[in-house]
């Protein structure tokens, strides 16, 4: 079994600082990929970075040059900075990670149930 659980999440003012976290805990060999997504009502959910296991990034340039995407492989945790947020990056985040549960298993997508970020002005 692997869980991944996000933390982190809840308001903050538009200009201000907010970091989320996402653990992955459980069966697992290894963890490629990880990366967040978010969804706004009555919007679908994107990808807003990702982070390979080698370290390469990659944004949605709705938050390029003000979201950070870092990841601690000894724990197994990714993180997003978010920097000068503004109320359009409200929405719920999901947590992914692209897990090898063991050495010939396939890799898979396990996420997070989300958590909630409210940006106000």
């Amino acid at each position: 079994q692997v869980q991944v659980a996000e933390s982190g999440g809840g308001l903050v003012q538009a200009g201000g600082s907010l970091t989320l976290s996402c653990a992955a805990s459980g069966s697992i060999f290894n963890i490629y990929t990880m990366g967040w997504y978010r969804q706004a009502p009555g919007k679908q959910r994107f990808l807003v970075a990702l982070i390979t296991n080698g370290g390469s990034t990659n944004y949605a340039d709705s938050v390029k040059g003000r979201f950070t995407i870092s990841r601690d492989n000894t724990k197994n945790t990714v993180y997003l900075q978010m920097n000068d947020p503004n109320p359009e990056d409200t929405a719920v985040y999901y947590c992914y990670a692209e897990i090898q549960t063991w050495r010939f298993g396939a890799k898979d997508n396990y996420w997070g149930q989300g958590t909630q970020v409210t940006v106000s002005t």
